[in-house]
């Protein structure tokens, strides 16, 4: 490798939503921040694309307003609720939430960012990482046939949840030994309301909720058991998933879907507690990845990266020493993350029972049980944006 050495306050690993509203905050705060992903952006990726209200508040608090620009993002109001007997359950959400695609929230937050004078360098892959004995990075880069050497005082792991090699793996410790597999495809011709659609299906859910341009976006995350007999691509998977809902597969008989936007993730593994910290600090999907049927992981991912961001900028500040931040940090993140985790994780074993069969009479018996349901997977919100007023 070349001896070229490039000098940053701070560097995150993974372009997505944890990492770019992360360099956004570090930038804003006067910090060298540099944005580094191995693909290029903007592009589709498996997510369920539902912005809930506390998601919103923490956009808003970046500066960032979707329904301003001409992306238009889909309201939604409620949440049903569909078992593979044909029960149905609903719940009013806590707020208005929002429908919008990664490929176009991804660009405005890396616009954001470019604005607050991050640096932003895709395609970009990480071959190593190396702390010096002063707690600083040296981190080697590869683009192309370049191969550079930065050297930064923070790294912020924001990778999702596949961990590469240039971190220690420690998921045996914290993940769940279930695999799954994650798929999405955008579609049209299906017609739907205010509301996210969530389907049970052998070895786990489908979601289906409006985003801008008149589309839908439909995402399943399935066990890796349940789909190896489904065929490889997005429209098998999802067709094989809908054979054990016969709702589901007559939503997706209406379907059209939209050439380029099918995208799969594997192997994908649930957290069984959150990991904030390794070498350096973790945000989003690399320190948490909370069952889809129970949370937002786009807020998660929000709110990790405030508190990252937080927390970072009193270190590069001084004003924190290394093993503070870590600390701070650790206890910071379990304590915001780890009881909705539990919570979710309780909320999973208990959708899959076998008694759910009767979850959606209950429901009708018991209103307040699905309103429990979509309060006890959620984040409050934080209240930036009315202390900042």
């Amino acid at each position: 490798m070349e001896s070229d050495m490039h000098s940053w306050d701070a560097v995150i690993i993974g372009a997505g939503i944890a990492g770019a509203s992360t360099a956004i905050q570090l930038a804003q705060q006067g910090h060298r921040t540099l944005l580094l992903d191995r693909q290029e952006f903007p592009r589709h990726k498996t997510c369920g694309e539902f912005m809930s209200p506390e998601t919103k508040e923490m956009l808003e608090y970046l500066g960032i307003v979707p329904q301003l620009t001409v992306i238009s993002p889909s309201p939604i109001s409620k949440a049903r609720i569909v078992m593979p007997q044909g029960g149905e359950m609903e719940a009013s959400l806590p707020g208005e939430a929002w429908g919008i695609s990664r490929y176009e929230l991804d660009t405005l937050l890396h616009a954001r960012a470019l604005a607050a004078g991050a640096e932003i360098r895709t395609k970009s892959n990480v071959t190593s990482i190396v702390q010096d004995a002063d707690g600083t990075y040296q981190i080697g880069i590869k683009t192309g046939e370049e191969e550079v050497l930065y050297h930064t005082r923070a790294v912020i792991a924001a990778h999702g949840t596949r961990k590469p090699k240039f971190v220690p793996n420690t998921e045996d410790q914290y993940r769940d030994q279930t695999v799954y597999v994650g798929v999405k495809s955008h579609y049209t011709g299906l017609t739907l309301g205010p509301e996210v659609e969530l389907y049970f299906c052998e070895g786990g859910y489908t979601g289906i909720n409006a985003i801008e341009g008149g589309k839908v976006n439909i995402a399943a995350l399935l066990t890796l058991k349940s789909v190896q007999a489904a065929g490889k691509s997005v429209q098998d998977i999802l067709q094989a998933a809908a054979q054990s809902n016969p709702k589901l597969a007559a939503r997706l008989q209406e379907a059209v879907p939209v050439e380029g936007t099918q995208v799969s993730i594997a192997p994908v593994r649930l957290s069984d507690a959150p990991e904030p910290w390794s070498d350096f600090p973790h945000v989003g999907d690399a320190m948490m990845m909370i069952p889809p049927l129970c949370g937002d992981g786009m807020s998660i991912a929000l709110r990790s990266s405030l508190l990252c961001s937080r927390l970072t900028s009193q270190y590069l500040n001084g004003e924190l020493s290394l093993e503070e931040w870590r600390s701070g940090y650790t206890r910071e993140a379990e304590a915001q993350f780890g009881s909705l985790l539990r919570r979710a994780r309780m909320i999973q074993r208990l959708a899959f029972a076998k008694t759910n069969v009767w979850y959606p009479e209950l429901a009708k018996r018991f209103p307040v049980i699905s309103s429990y349901l979509v309060k006890a997977t959620r984040l409050p919100e934080t209240g930036l944006l009315s202390r900042n007023a």
